[in-house]
This record gives structure tokens, C-alpha cells and sequence, in this order.
């Protein structure tokens, strides 16, 4: 299938010297400008603009910018100046790389058709990787195709950065077209970079078959494969879970003598863990520290995952701890499934005690962590517990509303309002506005101790503040009240509240409910309500 293309692409071609590079040498060369006359009145969109402009450092003011847009102003006031300069290679490719960045595709789009010279390769080339992870590969098709009708200079680089885009966004049928054809309609070699893409492809398109082929073949186009090539086969052959023929690859790099990097190392144990045969894993792992090749974030997460996975909360945290004594900072994910592995198995206390030792190293744990070990605590019944790891985890960040919510829900069931109370303070006064959800849980807390008319001031609080209460307030005031005997002036106060919001049929008949034992007031409510209900 591939022997007619490759073979076909036994040589490097040789591209002869264009105008577009003479262009490009003769902007490169351009003398350094001097001002405008005093007398100029268009004023500059930075201060202080260069007194003398360069093509070096009008492409560092275009660089320096945050705003794309005065990026952009920036540039056609050069150009306003001083076209010649304003079109050397370095300006250019500083604007395309801002905007590119930005994904301001039309504004270049608009650009290139008005340039009088085509830009140079690696302006291109940026715009292209651009396309591809703005998840427009169609866009970066139909500006490849436009390269030879520009007169632009195209290399392995403009390929290959086509090859990439189509691959990040699945295009794979239409990367190995291209790659096909590269040689006869574009003029362009592959070169080793090209191969392992179109591998890559492959790999993701289950035909690590015709993968195995084309790594066969690429000594036809005078190309030696490299570890990243067979890196990327072994990879394949992982994702079918063929495990065997994998490790037979592997095989091969080291026949070869070559060192497998990390990267190589841990797509092979994550395939086994994959497969839950986490010996054969640790083995690999243990091969890696043999060879003297070091493990990185990435090889540490894959297996402290699959751990997880397999309910092994001792490895789990033991090759955490092993992780951050060599220097490596665990995500918030990562750090989440741990401890929630261990709250599980009712390990709270050490899973605390871990992310102490890592809060203590200077490591943030996130607020994720603190949230999960203040749920199981409260769950424990160990509100005093869970109030201090608050305080104690909580130096980096302010914690998570979810946090605060969860603590004074077990505050508030185990009738300790006044705690609650402090802590509601104590988090409005760091920023966290409660929500309704939070309202409701410390209105519920003084209903469950008999305390309606507190329950009722929370509720003032609420309508005050602009949260809207919802079905569920009414609800447990209701019930509290109706538990509590229910006061004239409290059910009215109830009343009134809910009408400032407006009264829906299931709120109107909650509150009927209400006062349908009092005498006198369930045809008045009835009406009111009428009134009122939306």
C-alpha cells in the first residue's frame, strides 16, 4: 500500500533560491527610521514610541502587548510610517503569533490578502498550528494549498505542521492523503517528524498494522527511525491491549541500544495498569529506575491512578509521598483521588495527616482536597476535627463555598448553631457570599432545635441580601413552625416574606397548609394569595 509512495520519495529536492527569500532578506536589511517631523500630528497608539524604529524592536512593542488589538494598531501605525519596515520578517511574525494566539483568524485572513510581499514560512507555519488547535483543520488545509499560489518558500515544516493539525483533530484519512501525495503535488520530503505523525495517525485509527509497515519502510526514503517512532507503535499496540506485541517493540528499542525516554516507559505501564496487572507495571517501572531514567509527573500519575482504581490505598499514597520527595507537585485531581480512596476505607485521620505533610512542604492541595476531607469528617460526626483542617489547609486559598456549605451542615446536625453562626461569618468576611443552599441548612439547623424565630430572621437576611429562597425554604420553615405550634406573628412574617418573591400554586398550597388550623386566617391567606400568586 505504501511501497509506490515511498519509494517515490527517495531523495530530498532541492528548492532553488526564490524571490520571496531575496524579498525577505532585503526587509530583513531594512535601515533603522527616524522619527517623523515634529510637525506630524498622528500620535502614536503606545508611549513612548521609538525614537528610532527597527524591525527588531518594533516586532518586541508588538510582542510586549497584552491587547492583540493594539498589537494590531501598533502595526499599521508602522506601516502608516514606514510600509518597507513594517513588512520585514520579524514584525510580521510577531503579529501573527499575537493574533494567532488570540484566534483572530479573519483579521489575518484579511491581512494576507492585502500584504504586498507573502509573508515568510514560520508566519505561516503559526497560523497553521493555530487552525489546528482552534479545531479548524479544513482552515489550515486551504492555507497549505495556498503557499505555492503565494510564492511562499515551503519546507518540511509547513508539512508537517498541517500533518499535526489534522491529526489533533482527528483527521486521519485525511493526514495520510496528504502525506501520500506531499512528494508529487507539493514538492515537499517528509522528513522523520512526518513519518512519526502519520504513525501516530494510524496508531489512533487501529491500524497499527499499516503502522508496522510504514516504520518497515521508512528506510526506502533514506529516513532512520528514532525511539519516538516505535514509541508511538508501542502505543498502538497498547491501545488494543495487545500487551505482547508491545513488549516486543520494546524489545526492539533496546536491541537497537537506544534508551527508552519516560515517555516510552509510561505508556507501557499504562497499558498494564489498563489491564489491572499492576506487577508487570511495577516491574516496568522498577526497569525505568535501572536504566536510570526518570520518572516524571506524568509516569507517577498513571500509576498512582490505577492504584486507585484497584482500591491499593498503601501503594497509592506511598508512591505519592515518593513523588513529592523527588520534587514533583501532585495536581488537585490527583491529590482528590487519594484522599478520597482513604476516606473511604475510613483512613480520615491519615489522609489528613498526609495533606498536612504537603501543605507543610508548601504544596497546595486544592480546595477539592480540603472539601472532600471536611465532608468525611462531618460524616464521622467530628465537626471540631473538620473545622480545623479548614483553618489549617486553608493558607493558600479561601475555601470552596461547597466547604463552607458542608461544614455547617454538620454543624448545624449536630445542634451546634453558635459554631455554625461564627463560621457563616467568618466566610462572608472572606469573600464567599452564601447561596440559597446555604441559607436553607441554617434555617433547617434552627427549626431542628425549636428555634423558628431565628430560622425566620436567617430568612429576612436571605430576601435582604437578594438570594431568592425557593420551594425548600418555605418548606422547612413550614415544617419547623407547624412542629413548633406556630405563632400568629410568625406565620404572618412567614406570609409576607413569600410575597415580596412572588407565590407559585405549590408555595400557595404549602402555606395554605400552613394556616389552615387558625382560626379565621385560611380565607384571608386564600385571598391574599389569590392576589398575589403569579
Amino acid at each position: 500500500m505504501f511501497q509506490s509512495t515511498l519509494s517515490g520519495i527517495s531523495r530530498r529536492q532541492r528548492h532553488p533560491f526564490s524571490t520571496a527569500v531575496s524579498a525577505a532578506i532585503a526587509a530583513n536589511s531594512v535601515p533603522a527610521s527616524p522619527l517623523p517631523p515634529p510637525s506630524f500630528t498622528i500620535r502614536p497608539p503606545v508611549h513612548p514610541w521609538p525614537r528610532r524604529l527597527t524591525p527588531l524592536n518594533l516586532a518586541s512593542l508588538i510582542s510586549r502587548q497584552h491587547d492583540p488589538d493594539l498589537s494590531l494598531q501598533i502595526f499599521h501605525h508602522a506601516q502608516s510610517l514606514y510600509p518597507s519596515l513594517s513588512y520585514a520578517p520579524q514584525p510580521l511574525h510577531a503579529l501573527f503569533l499575537k493574533l494567532s494566539r488570540a484566534r483572530r483568524f479573519s483579521i489575518l485572513e484579511s491581512l494576507l490578502t492585502r500584504l504586498p510581499n507573502p509573508p515568510p514560512e514560520p508566519s505561516l507555519v503559526i497560523l497553521i498550528r493555530a487552525y489546528g488547535l482552534a479545531g479548524k483543520p479544513l482552515s489550515a488545509v486551504r492555507l497549505f494549498l495556498k503557499l505555492q499560489p503565494l510564492r511562499v518558500r515551503t519546507s518540511v515544516k509547513s508539512l508537517n505542521a498541517l500533518l499535526n493539525a489534522l491529526v489533533q483533530n482527528k483527521r486521519y484519512r485525511l493526514a495520510h492523503s496528504v502525506f501520500k501525495s506531499s512528494a508529487e503535488k507539493f514538492g515537499i520530503v517528509p522528513d522523520v517528524v512526518s513519518c512519526n505523525i502519520l504513525l501516530k495517525a494510524l496508531c489512533k485509527s487501529n491500524e497499527v498494522d499499516v503502522a508496522v509497515r510504514v516504520l518497515d519502510e521508512m528506510g526506502l526514503m533514506g529516513l532512520v527511525p528514532n525511539v519516538v517512532s516505535y514509541t508511538t507503535v508501542l502505543g498502538g499496540y497498547v491501545f488494543t491491549g495487545d500487551m505482547e506485541s508491545a513488549m516486543k517493540v520494546f524489545g526492539e528499542i533496546l536491541d537497537r541500544g537506544w534508551v527508552p525516554d519516560a515517555t516510552t516507559y509510561t505508556v507501557l505501564m499504562s497499558g498494564f495498569c489498563r489491564m489491572g496487572k499492576f506487577v508487570e507495571a511495577i516491574r516496568v517501572m522498577d526497569l525505568m529506575e535501572e536504566n536510570r531514567v526518570q520518572a516524571n509527573e506524568v509516569t507517577y500519575g498513571v500509576m498512582i491512578e490505577a492504584y486507585c482504581k484497584g482500591r491499593k490505598s498503601g501503594e497509592a499514597v506511598n508512591l505519592l509521598e515518593d513523588m513529592v520527595a523527588k520534587g514533583f507537585v501532585p495536581n488537585s485531581v490527583l491529590c482528590c483521588r487519594v484522599v478520597d480512596l482513604l476516606c473511604e476505607e475510613g483512613s480520615v485521620e491519615r489522609a489528613w495527616a498526609m495533606c498536612r505533610g504537603m501543605v507543610r512542604k508548601g504544596i497546595e492541595v486544592g480546595g477539592a482536597v480540603v472539601s472532600t476531607i471536611v465532608h468525611w469528617l462531618c460524616k464521622e460526626g467530628k465537626v471540631v476535627e473538620a473545622r480545623g483542617v479548614l483553618d489549617e489547609l486553608e493558607k493558600g486559598e479561601v475555601a470552596s463555598l461547597l466547604t463552607y456549605n458542608t461544614l455547617i451542615v454538620g454543624m448545624c446536625e449536630r445542634g451546634k448553631l453558635c459554631e455554625a453562626a461564627r463560621l457563616w461569618d467568618d466566610m462572608v468576611e472572606k469573600g464567599r457570599a452564601p447561596n440559597a443552599y446555604t441559607y436553607n441548612v441554617l434555617i433547617k439547623g434552627f427549626c431542628k432545635v425549636g428555634n423558628v424565630k431565628e430560622g425566620i430572621r436567617v430568612l429576612e437576611e436571605m430576601v435582604e441580601s437578594g438570594c431568592l429562597p425557593n420551594k425548600s425554604t418555605y418548606s422547612i420553615l413550614v415544617d419547623g413552625i407547624s412542629v413548633s405550634g406556630g405563632k400568629k406573628e410568625e406565620i404572618e412574617k412567614v406570609v409576607l416574606l413569600a410575597m415580596t418573591s412572588g407565590v407559585d400554586g405549590d408555595l400557595w398550597e404549602l402555606l395554605l397548609k400552613l394556616v389552615i388550623n387558625l382560626d379565621g386566617n385560611a380565607a384571608k391567606l386564600d385571598r391574599i394569595l389569590t392576589e398575589n400568586a403569579v
